[in-house]
C-alpha cells in the first residue's frame, strides 16, 4: 500500500508539473505552431504577433495574423487579421483529438489575386493539399474538431496579373462553418486549413468576376486615353 501510495503521489506530481508547464508555455507553443506549421503548409510566410490563452477557461485570442502569398503573386498578402478570438475545451488538450469550441475571425483584410495560371487561394489550397498528403501530417496523431468557425465583416479586394499589384474592393459575405472534423472523429491542422481556404475561395469566386474586372479596367483605360488625347486637340 505504501508503494502504491508513493506511485500515485509521483503520478499526481507529474501531472501537476505538466499542467503547470502547459499553463506557462501554451501561448508560445501555439504561436510557434501557427508560424512554422502554417508557413510549411501554405508555402507562404505566416506571421503572428501574440497568442494568449487563459488556462482557467481556455478562452483567448490571436493577434495580428498574416498569411502572405505563394511565389508568383504581386499583391501584399492573401489575408491579414488584427484579432481572432478562440475558445478551447481544456479537458481535450491532453487527448488525441483537441476540441476547439469557437474560432471567430473579425474583419480580416483579404486579397483575392488571379495570377497567370491560378488564383492565390488556388495556390494556397494546392500547397496545403500537398502537405496534407505527406506522411508526416498523416502520422501527426493530434487531430482537431472545431465546433464553430466564423469570418465576419471582411474587407475583401481583388486583383489580377494585368493590374500589377493594384486592387479593387469587392463584397464578401460572412462565413459560418460548423462542426469541422466532427464526422471524421477529428481532422489534422492541414485539413482544417484546407477547409477554411476552400470556404474563403468559394465566397470570393462568387463575389469576383475576373472577366468583368478586366473589361471594366480596360474601359477605364480607354476613357483615360480619350481624355489625354482630347487635351492635345
Amino acid at each position: 500500500m505504501k508503494k502504491l501510495a508513493a506511485v500515485l503521489l509521483l503520478l499526481a506530481a507529474a501531472i501537476g508539473a505538466v499542467l503547470f508547464w502547459l499553463s506557462g508555455n501554451i501561448d508560445g507553443l501555439i504561436k510557434d505552431a501557427i508560424a512554422n506549421y502554417g508557413s510549411a503548409m501554405t508555402q507562404a510566410r505566416v506571421g503572428v504577433d501574440a497568442v494568449k490563452i487563459a488556462p482557467a477557461d481556455g478562452k483567448g485570442s490571436i493577434s495580428n495574423l498574416s498569411i502572405g502569398n505563394p511565389a508568383g503573386f504581386k499583391t501584399a498578402h492573401a489575408l491579414k487579421v488584427g484579432q481572432i478570438d478562440i475558445e478551447l475545451d481544456l479537458a481535450s488538450v491532453a487527448k488525441d483529438v483537441v476540441v476547439i469550441r469557437r474560432i471567430a475571425i473579425k474583419a480580416p483584410d483579404v486579397i483575392y489575386e488571379k495570377g497567370e495560371a491560378m488564383t492565390n487561394f488556388d495556390a494556397i489550397q494546392k500547397n496545403i493539399a500537398s502537405y496534407v498528403g505527406a506522411a508526416d501530417d498523416k502520422k501527426a496523431g493530434r487531430k482537431l474538431i472545431v465546433e464553430e468557425l466564423t469570418i465576419r465583416d471582411a474587407k475583401a479586394q481583388a486583383s489580377a496579373a494585368f493590374m500589377n499589384g493594384k486592387t479593387v474592393s469587392v463584397p464578401l459575405p460572412d462565413i459560418i462553418l460548423k462542426n469541422l472534423g466532427k464526422a471524421k472523429g477529428g481532422i489534422t491542422p492541414g485539413e482544417l486549413g484546407q477547409e477554411v481556404a476552400g470556404a474563403l475561395k468559394g465566397k470570393l469566386s462568387n463575389a469576383v468576376s475576373f472577366d468583368r474586372l478586366m473589361k471594366s479596367t480596360g474601359d477605364a483605360l480607354d476613357k483615360a486615353g480619350a481624355v489625354v488625347k482630347g487635351l492635345f486637340k
